[in-house]
């Protein structure tokens, strides 16, 4: 159950920085705003990391299913 978790965890923290991303992203396409846009390449990256972790975390959870 403690990977269960994990996985749920990180993908809470996927979820938060997805929609943390389309609001940055949105505010630089339709507003021009150049710091949206920053913020929409710090969400993006922060989100590639928990991705090669939650890809991890899954992996280790099916083999002990």
């Amino acid at each position: 159950k403690g990977i269960v978790m994990e996985t749920t965890k990180l993908f809470t923290n996927m979820k938060t920085l997805w929609e943390s991303f389309e609001d940055n992203h949105s505010t630089f396409t339709d507003k021009g705003n150049k710091a949206a846009a920053t913020r929409a390449r710090k969400a993006i990256g922060e989100l590639k990391k928990l991705v090669t972790g939650y890809r991890k975390e899954s992996v280790i959870e099916s083999k002990r299913s």
